[in-house]
C-alpha cells in the first residue's frame, strides 16, 4: 500500500506541475502586449520599409566582416611633414611713411617686422587617412590632411610605405588627390551616395589617433548636412560646398580622408569632420558624399582644378528662419524652402528667367528642401552644362533650363596655375596708364591675398605693386610667373601706391 500511495502522490504532483506550467505560459502569452499593439498587425511604416514581409528582418543577420575585409586594404595611413619656415617681413631699406603707420610708428614697425622681427615656424607633423581609388596609386583624401605639406608619406595596410605627390586640391570641397608610384594595388569601388537611406548601416575605416587600421560601424543618421566648415582659397565660407552624410559611426582625429562604406563594401563617402566640443568623437561624424567626390577627383586628375558650375543665385533657407527674421529680410512669412534673395545679372539663372523672390523646388528633376541639397546637386555639374531648375512664382511652378557658368561668368575650362596657387594671391597686370602715373615701366598688382606663402610668411597688404622678382624686372603676370618658375625661394620687390620706398618680401616656396 505504501508503494501505491507513493506512486499516486508522484503522479498527482507531476500532473499539477504540468498544469501550473501550462497555465502560466498561457497567461504570459496573452498578457505580453502594450496599448495599441495587436498581434499579427504590422504598422504601415514597417510595410513601406519592406520589413516583416516574410523575409528575415534586417539587422538579425548583419555581419560586417566581409565588407571590412574587402575595404581595409584600400584605406591608407597618410603622414605629412611641414618643414620649419623662416617668417620675415624685412624691408629692403627703412623708409618713412610706410602703409602700416596707422598702427605703428616707423621705428616700432622695423623693430617688430624688420630684421629683428624675423622668426621661425617650427617643423610640423600630422597624420590622416586616404582611400585608394585606382590600382595605379591614385588616392583621395581631405584637403586639410595634405594642405601646405612639404612631404607626404603613405603607408598601406601591409606596412609598405611610399612617397606621395599632390595631383590637385580644392578647399571648397575639402578634397585632394595624391598619387604614389605603385601598381596592382587594391582599391575601393564607388557606390551611389544618392541611394543611401536614413537608418542604413555603414562602416567608417581609417587611422584615428595614430592607431592602426580601425573599423567602426553606425547608421546613416541624416543627409545633406551643412556645417559651415569649408572655405575657398580666399577664406570665403559662402563658396564652400557642403552636403554631408551624417552618421553615428565613431570617427576621431586621423580618420579624416578615410572611407565610409556600405555593407557590400562600396565607397559612399569620404570622412571629413566630427561634431564635438572637445575635438574627439561625441556622437556624430560627417562624410563627403561619393557622388561629389567622383566629380572632384576626375576634375583634379584631368585639369588640376575643379570645373565647378555656378547656378548664379543668392538664397536663404526660408524654412529655417523665424517670422521676425523673414520680416527683417523682406521674405514672405509663408515662404518655405530655398528662397532666392538675389540673382546677379551675369549668371546663368538670370539668363534663364529666375528672379528674386522665386522659391526653388527642384534641380535636374530632383526635389530639394535646403541649400545643402541644392549645392550637392549643382556641384556635380561643370560650366556649360544645361540643367532644368524648377521654381514657384505667384503660386505656380515653372521650370527653366539654366546653362551653368564658371566663377568668372563664362563657360571656359578653368586651368590650375601652380605658381599662383603657391603664392596664394590674385594678381593682375598693371595697365600702361597707371604705370605711367606711378613712373614705372610696368608691374603686377596684388589684388587679393588668399591662403598661401604670401599670407603665411609676410605682412604684405592688398594693393601692393610688384616690380621685381629676384631682382628681375617684371611687367605682367606672365612675366612674374616665369620669374618665380620652380624656384624654392624668391624675393619680391615693389611699392605701395601713395607711400615712399621700395619693400622686399623674401619667400620660401619649397618645391612649388
Amino acid at each position: 500500500m505504501k508503494v501505491k500511495q507513493i506512486l499516486l502522490t508522484v503522479a498527482l504532483s507531476a500532473v499539477t506541475a504540468l498544469a501550473v506550467i501550462w497555465g502560466y505560459g498561457t497567461y504570459v502569452k496573452n498578457s505580453n502586449t502594450y496599448a495599441g499593439q495587436q498581434q499579427g498587425v504590422v504598422p504601415s511604416n514597417y510595410k513601406y520599409a519592406g520589413l516583416f514581409d516574410g523575409n528575415t528582418p534586417p539587422g538579425n543577420t548583419i555581419d560586417f566582416t566581409a565588407p571590412a575585409e574587402a575595404a581595409t586594404p584600400a584605406v591608407v595611413h597618410i603622414k605629412t611633414k611641414t618643414n620649419a619656415k623662416q617668417v620675415s617681413n624685412n624691408l629692403g631699406k627703412r623708409q618713412p611713411n610706410n602703409p602700416f603707420s596707422d598702427f605703428f610708428d616707423d621705428d616700432m614697425f622695423n623693430q617688430l617686422f624688420g630684421n629683428r622681427g624675423r622668426g621661425i615656424i617650427p617643423e610640423q607633423k600630422a597624420s590622416g587617412s586616404g582611400v585608394i581609388i585606382s590600382d595605379d596609386g591614385y588616392i583621395v583624401t581631405n584637403n586639410h590632411v595634405v594642405d601646405n605639406a612639404d612631404e607626404i608619406n603613405v603607408t598601406l595596410s601591409n606596412k609598405k610605405t611610399y612617397k606621395a605627390k599632390v595631383i590637385g586640391t580644392d578647399p571648397s570641397y575639402d578634397l585632394a588627390v595624391i598619387k604614389i608610384e605603385a601598381a596592382g594595388l587594391p582599391f575601393l569601388l564607388y557606390g551611389n551616395s544618392d541611394d543611401v537611406k536614413i537608418g542604413q548601416w555603414v562602416l567608417a575605416i581609417g587611422y584615428p589617433l595614430n592607431l592602426e587600421t580601425t573599423v567602426t560601424a553606425g547608421i546613416i543618421s541624416a543627409k545633406a548636412r551643412s556645417l559651415g566648415l569649408n572655405k575657398d582659397r580666399s577664406g570665403d565660407v559662402a563658396s564652400g560646398v557642403e552636403s554631408f552624410i551624417q552618421t553615428d559611426a565613431a570617427v576621431n582625429m586621423g580618420n579624416s580622408g578615410g572611407a565610409l562604406i556600405t555593407t557590400d563594401g562600396k565607397l559612399v563617402g569620404v570622412n571629413s569632420a566630427i561634431a564635438s566640443p572637445t575635438g574627439y568623437y561625441s556622437g556624430y561624424s560627417y562624410a563627403i558624399p561619393v557622388n561629389i567626390v567622383k566629380k572632384v577627383v576626375d576634375d583634379l586628375i584631368k585639369f588640376g582644378t575643379v570645373q565647378r558650375g555656378y547656378l548664379g543665385v543668392r538664397f536663404v533657407n526660408a524654412s529655417d528662419m523665424g517670422d521676425d527674421e523673414k520680416t527683417r529680410q523682406g521674405i514672405p512669412a509663408s515662404a518655405e524652402g530655398i528662397y532666392v534673395t538675389d540673382v546677379p545679372t551675369d549668371g546663368g539663372a538670370y539668363e534663364a528667367g529666375i528672379r528674386k523672390g522665386d522659391m526653388l523646388t527642384k534641380v535636374n528633376g530632383v526635389a530639394i528642401n535646403n541649400g545643402a541639397e541644392m549645392q550637392g546637386l549643382i556641384s556635380r555639374q561643370k560650366p556649360g552644362d544645361k540643367i532644368p531648375v524648377s521654381y514657384i512664382r505667384n503660386g505656380k511652378e515653372n521650370t527653366a533650363l539654366v546653362t551653368l557658368k564658371n566663377k568668372a561668368g563664362n563657360y571656359d575650362i578653368v586651368k590650375a596655375d601652380a605658381v599662383l596657387e603657391t603664392l596664394g594671391a590674385e594678381f593682375t597686370s598693371l595697365d600702361v596708364r597707371k604705370a605711367r602715373e606711378y613712373g614705372v615701366p610696368g608691374g603686377v598688382i596684388v589684388k587679393k591675398i588668399n591662403e598661401g606663402a604670401i599670407n603665411d610668411q609676410t605682412r604684405m597688404k592688398d594693393g601692393f605693386i610688384i616690380l621685381k622678382v629676384n631682382d628681375k624686372e617684371i611687367k605682367s603676370v606672365e612675366e612674374m610667373k616665369a620669374a618665380v618658375g620652380s624656384n624654392k625661394s624668391v624675393t619680391i620687390s615693389g611699392f605701395y601706391p601713395g607711400y615712399d620706398g621700395v619693400y622686399e618680401y623674401p619667400l620660401s616656396l619649397g618645391d612649388n
